[in-house]
Formats: structure tokens, sequence, C-alpha cells
């Protein structure tokens, strides 16, 4: 049985995931009580539930509060089960309340300021983000790119399978939090500077002759793929479930995209279970 449990701060999109994860054979239940989550556990295992996701957050309450306790008593028990969390930064989470004018669930002790929730809430959850088995940055995904996240997190098998997911960013609009592996691309030649190619973008073949052709490039692409098929046995063999590459340059339009391109078809070519985003592309 895959036995997720489903966590995370208020507006990250913990129900948008859950309804991708029922999209891909999941059944689900949501606002589960912590101490809850044991006896589903058993009911599923016991009527062979395949694929089962339980969301638990802050909206519990006191409930809520339980949660490392019951994950630790559930290991100790050996129950085999995987924790997803889902993460924004302050202001996007801000932000989408403010557009859904819903309330957030610890506005009430401060009367009603979105901040002091927002930062009480980060705070409470530190330690469950420390230990979980997956981190989805949801700051800039649409509807669509979350729902293949979750497929490309949880399709297929799983239970031994490292899921690696590829991102292009800017470092002008700051770094993904969710990554593993960062790499600094702004030190290879930059399409920018060449008027013809500043519009477009890494996926555009000129742009990507432009980054590909110098030696400088071609020495970091062979250092990189070189370093990243090493290391991802060692992952496996650690069981760690998700590997964020992150790959930046100064705007996360023509290097990074380029070379987060090529290290994807790299993984593809090599079986491995890989997606890849462009996360200021359009910025």
């Amino acid at each position: 049985m895959e036995f997720i449990v489903v966590t995370g701060l208020s507006g990250a999109g913990k129900t948008r995931a859950m309804h991708a994860m029922e999209d891909i054979g999941f059944f689900c239940v949501d606002n589960l009580p912590a101490k809850l989550i044991p006896t589903i556990y058993d009911l599923c295992s016991q009527t062979k539930t395949e694929k089962v996701a339980v969301v638990t957050d802050i909206r519990a309450g006191e409930f809520f509060s339980d949660l490392m306790q019951v994950l630790e008593e559930m290991k100790a028990a050996h129950c085999e089960f995987r924790v997803l969390f889902l993460d924004a930064t302050d202001r996007v989470l801000i932000n989408r309340f403010q557009e859904t004018r819903r309330r957030h669930p610890l506005a009430d002790r401060y009367q009603g300021s979105l901040e002091e929730a927002v930062a009480l809430e980060r705070d409470m959850l530190r330690p469950l983000r420390a230990c979980a088995d997956y981190v989805v940055d949801t700051t800039s995904l649409t509807t669509a790119q979350l729902k293949q996240r979750m497929s490309n997190l949880f399709l297929g098998d799983a239970s031994d399978a490292l899921s690696i997911h590829c991102m292009s960013f800017g470092f002008k609009h700051g770094l993904p939090t969710e990554s593993d592996l960062l790499f600094d691309v702004r030190c290879l030649p930059n399409p920018y500077y060449v008027e013809e190619l500043r519009p477009l973008t890494g996926l555009d073949e000129p742009v990507r002759d432009y980054v590909m052709r110098w030696p400088e490039t071609e020495g970091f692409l062979t250092r990189l793929l070189v370093l990243v098929d090493y290391m991802l046995p060692l992952y496996c063999s650690e069981g760690k479930s998700q590997l964020v590459i992150a790959i930046g340059c100064t705007g996360g339009h023509h290097r990074s995209v380029a070379i987060a391109q090529h290290l994807y078809a790299h993984l593809v070519e090599k079986g491995q279970r890989v997606s890849v985003q462009h996360r200021d592309i359009r910025k």
C-alpha cells in the first residue's frame, strides 16, 4: 500500500494536490485529525486499498498538534508511509487568501492579521517540513503544473524510484526553496547581450545554439552530467524519494532554461523519472 500524508501551509495548494492525486487513483481523505491517521492506515491495509492520501493541517486545531508524535509512533510500528509538504512564499500565501477572501485558520489569534498568522504557522510547521519526504513549493506553479508534479511523484512504482525535478530560475527572482542541488550558470556567455536573442528564451533554437556553442558550456555540461549520474545511485541507496535540481542564471530566461532542458533530456535518455519546470521564463 502506498500511503501519503499530505500537509503544509494554509493556502499552499493541499486541496488541489489532493484532487490531482484522486485523478491518478488515490483514495483521499481531507482535513483528518492526526490521531485518526493510524485508524485510516489500518482500515485501508485490511481492505487492501493500494493508494491512500490523507490531508491533515492546521485546520484541525488542537488535533493537529499531535501529528509529529503520531508519525513517530507509526514509524515505530513499522508502518510504511511518506509525507508530502506543500509550501509557498509568505507573500504568495497572503495574496491567495486576499484573492479568495478566506480567513486564515490562525487569523483570530492576531485580530485578523494575515502576515502574523502566516508567520506563526510557518514557524509551527518547520519541524514537519524538515522531516518530509517530498517538499513541493507551489509559489510559481499553475494548477496544471501542480497536477503534473503529483503525477510525476506518484504515478508508477513509487516505492523505490527516485523522482527528479529539473528547474530553471532567475537569481533576481529569488532562490527556489525546495532545491536539493543548485547550480549557478551565470558564468556562461549570456545571450541577453545579443540583441536578436534577447526577446527569445532557452527553449528557442537560436538561444540554445548560442549557449551550447561555447567551450565553457561544453566543459560545464560534461562535468555536470558526470556529477549528476554519479550522485543519483547514492541518493537512491539512501532512500531519497525526490530530488530537485535547480539551474539558475540572472533572469531565468536564457542560459538556465537551455541547461535545464539539456539536463532533462539527458535524464530522460537514461530512463529516469523526471520532469522539468522553467519557473521564471515568463517574468
